[in-house]
């Protein structure tokens, strides 16, 4: 067994410490803020106003409760869509006019794409809001699911949904750091690998954040 796996033995021990990690977050502004996709050489202006342009977004990252093991549902974007199609992606999108506030826009966008009630989830907390490439601010919403119902794929928009231990994503470990050249900027990212899909980009810092918050450690590792 490995020792990450040792960590979060029994139910009642990762859920308790994750709801510790988690106990103090809040939608409540102002959130902080994720560094990893910003260009490492950005001028702190240009950073400052390119925040304050970003679009509402939220996502929800759905922890299942197993028996044999905590397990997180992520999907893989259908090959249909614009942007990032086929990489690996929490269920969620953008906010509507409609939407309460980012716990609304993340279940909502998870019963559109997968077909999960909300009533199964119990949001717990939140990670740090995300700046994306693609000009988003996303809120990762934090659910327990105790029995994950069967899922109902919107094939427009997601190709496949699947599972990865809990164990997985809260081992250090298992996180590869690298970077994105883009012209003269560099752009740093984790990637995390799990049987065939490689889970990189906005998702993989994502969950290198649960990871780190899960463990006691700042995003740089420390």
């Amino acid at each position: 067994m490995k020792d990450s796996d040792r960590r979060i033995d029994g139910r009642s021990g990762w859920e308790r410490r994750l709801r510790d990690a988690l106990a103090d977050t809040s939608d409540a502004e102002p959130r902080p803020m994720s560094r990893m996709e910003l260009p490492l050489n950005i001028d702190k202006l240009i950073e400052s106003e390119f925040l304050t342009t970003l679009r509402r977004a939220a996502v929800l990252v759905p922890i299942v409760d197993r028996p044999d093991g905590a397990t997180l549902v992520l999907t893989q974007r259908s090959e249909q869509l614009r942007s990032h199609k086929g990489q690996i992606s929490f269920p969620g999108g953008r906010c509507d006019d409609g939407d309460a506030d980012a716990v609304d826009t993340a279940l909502r966008e998870a019963d559109e794409e997968i077909g999960l009630p909300r009533r199964a989830v119990e949001v717990i907390g939140y990670l740090d809001d995300y700046p994306t490439l693609s000009r988003y601010r996303v809120t990762p919403v934090v659910g327990i699911i105790r029995e994950l119902p069967p899922l109902r794929i919107d094939a427009a928009e997601v190709a496949a949904a699947f599972e990865v231990p809990l164990s997985r994503v809260l081992d250090p470990d298992a996180y590869e750091q690298k970077q994105l050249l883009r012209g003269a900027v560099k752009l740093p990212f984790y990637e995390l690998q799990w049987q065939q899909y490689r889970i990189w980009g906005a998702t993989a810092g994502m969950l290198w954040d649960l990871c780190c918050k899960f463990n006691g450690r700042d995003e740089a590792g420390a």
